[in-house]
């Protein structure tokens, strides 16, 4: 279900074309056969262009053209930002940058798509639950099990033995990272890498025919069989800019047709609040449309629980950040997206953009400060009274009463678990920037010299370490993370923005896995399962907090490092550093 205004609709004697351009001269609608290009005039209806094409149908290639002023380039080939399917996947090319170079033979083309019948469905999965962070193409790339033809899409998700290894987890949603098509940065290609993450997207609904070669319906058919094993899907999706970058960057679709979608300062500048060349301006109802749509498309024609917002303080802006942004309303007006799950990525790096806390009571948050003070604590820098807030649902962030948090203690950016505390330092060399990308500062620890594994002693305080660090996610009250690979060990040899890095370093190797770190994990979970306190969301202040002698604690206890006990609801609660162990007993 895309925009009753905008998009590609297939009528019973053809298809109906309508693109937003409010300021351009002219529009013309591209049609393919092969390489053969027929442009059709369209008919200005204020913002919006017009064409109806008797005969066309399911199947056939379109994209735009448009011309007026900057930046304006009628020789690019656009891409609708509609559009639910691409022929192909995008190449970066430095034609695509340059005005007046016709780009037709570069771009994608848009396919048109009938819709499918509606998949809507309640959400499965509820506040307090399991999210697994997946890479699609990285988790299932070396996969032994999934066929070799299926590797690498999101069918693979689907596969009985993924699904086998969700359950055994007690997975209650994945969290896909981004799926649709996207372009590599410009910088790329020259080093000989490709953006492995996808967090650089041209248009939100299309699928990256690399993923999803089965398209629409290959996402739906996985989440259906997801959904039947009890396990939701929320997609990650990307708002925040498209990968058509800063002023140099190419000319794909939003740019030569509505560049108003882009937020620029004063002077006309572009304003950069996502660090990546450009920001959509959401205080533009065009942008807000865009998205409600996207939404809606994911819910009606895949049934997608929810999604998972990067950078969303973008979304709120307007531009500075308001908690009561039309976007919020809008949501949560709409009877399609009024029940699904939300998550903030509640940052970004434009002035003021940090906003852990601020957004509306029905969406959750990524928790930051939850990973820095779990991992202080085990570090050894950290108190036990900031670990006993973060544990209890960070009421200091989120309120009294029912915790918003979404605790996690590694995500796709950043050290893996198992980096953490092998690494004290990045190592990004190999994405051609001279280390100088990714978080010069993040919260980790070495045990010894950096990437040794010879070394026994070593080896077990690494391991010991990642199980207090798991103990201690599967023991907080709220909504938990895992990143899929860091059950069994995963790591990046030090690299903490591996963004670049489509091949083994981001690939999980199944064979080598950890499997007793895997079954200490899939014991967490149940453990979790079976502890109503631990799976309800609200904050806890009546719970009874002792040293771990028994003792009452006094501040300069909260102010250790040793730990404590803390017992709620008939649930104790055992943190102790020294003995890098976490334990919950019942009764």
């Amino acid at each position: 279900m895309s925009s009753p205004e905008l998009g590609a609709r297939v009528g019973p004697h053809g298809t109906s074309f309508a693109v937003r351009a409010p300021a351009a001269n002219a529009v013309w609608l591209c049609l393919f056969d092969g390489e053969a290009e027929r442009r059709v005039a369209m008919t200005r209806d204020r913002a919006i262009w017009r064409a109806d094409v008797p005969g066309a149908g399911e199947g056939t290639r379109y994209g735009y053209r448009a011309d007026g002023p900057p930046p304006h380039d009628a020789s690019k080939l656009l891409i609708d930002p509609y559009a639910t399917t691409l022929n192909r996947a995008f190449a970066y090319d430095p034609a695509l940058t340059e005005h007046g170079i016709d780009s037709a033979a570069l771009v994608p083309k848009a396919v048109v798509s009938a819709h499918l019948p509606l998949a809507s469905a309640p959400p499965v999965f509820r506040h307090g639950g399991l999210i697994y962070e997946v890479n699609v193409r990285a988790f299932t790339m070396l996969h032994p099990d999934v066929p070799e033809a299926q590797r690498g899409t999101i069918a693979a998700v689907a596969h009985p033995a993924v699904i086998a290894h969700l359950r055994k987890l007690g997975v209650d949603a994945v969290e896909l990272m981004p799926v649709v098509a996207w372009v590599d940065e410009r910088h790329l290609p020259p080093l000989g890498l490709a953006n492995a993450w996808g967090y650089n997207p041209v248009v939100p609904m299309a699928l990256d025919p690399r993923l999803a070669p089965g398209g629409v319906a290959e996402l739906r058919d996985t989440v259906a069989a997801l959904r039947q094993a009890g396990i939701g899907v929320i997609l990650d999706l990307v708002f925040n800019h498209t990968g058509e970058s800063d002023a140099l960057g190419p000319t794909l679709s939003l740019r030569g047709l509505d560049a108003a979608a882009y937020a620029r300062d004063g002077e006309g500048r572009l304003i950069n609040d996502a660090g990546t060349g450009n920001t959509l301006d959401f205080a533009n109802p065009a942008v807000r449309n865009l998205t409600l749509a996207t939404m809606r498309h994911f819910v009606a024609n895949c049934g997608v629980d929810g999604f998972r917002f990067d950078l969303a303080t973008v979304m709120a802006r307007g531009p500075g950040f308001d908690a009561h942004a039309p976007i919020f309303a809008e949501i949560a007006a709409d009877p399609l997206l009024a029940d699904r799950v939300l998550i903030a990525e509640p940052w970004d790096t434009g002035p003021g953009g940090y906003q852990l806390g601020a957004f509306p009571p029905n969406w959750l948050e990524w928790n930051d400060r939850f990973r820095d003070d779990v991992r202080r604590f085990w570090r050894g820098d950290g108190s036990s009274g900031a670990l006993a807030t973060r544990l209890s649902g960070s009421s200091d962030v989120f309120g009294d009463h029912i915790t918003r948090s979404v605790n996690f203690v590694a995500a796709h950016d950043g050290f893996t678990l198992a980096d953490t505390v092998a690494h004290a330092e990045r190592h990004n060399h190999a994405n051609g920037e001279n280390n100088r990308d990714g978080h010069a500062h993040e919260v980790s620890w070495s045990n010894g010299a950096e990437g040794a594994c010879d070394d026994a002693s070593i080896a077990e305080r690494r391991h010991a370490d990642q199980r207090a660090l798991l103990a201690t996610l599967f023991a907080s009250r709220g909504t938990i993370m895992l990143t899929a690979g860091d059950e069994f060990g995963r790591s990046q040899a030090g690299n903490n923005n591996a963004y670049a890095q489509d091949n083994a370093t981001t690939w999980l190797d199944w064979h080598v896995r950890d499997r007793q770190l895997e079954d200490y994990v899939a014991g967490l979970s149940r453990q979790r399962r079976a502890c109503a306190a631990l799976t309800d969301p609200a904050t806890r202040h009546d719970a009874r907090w002792r040293r771990l002698d028994g003792g009452e604690m006094v501040q300069a206890d909260w102010d250790s490092t040793a730990g404590f006990a803390m017992t709620v609801d008939g649930v104790t609660l055992r943190i102790s550093r020294d003995a890098r162990s976490v334990t919950v007993e019942q009764g």
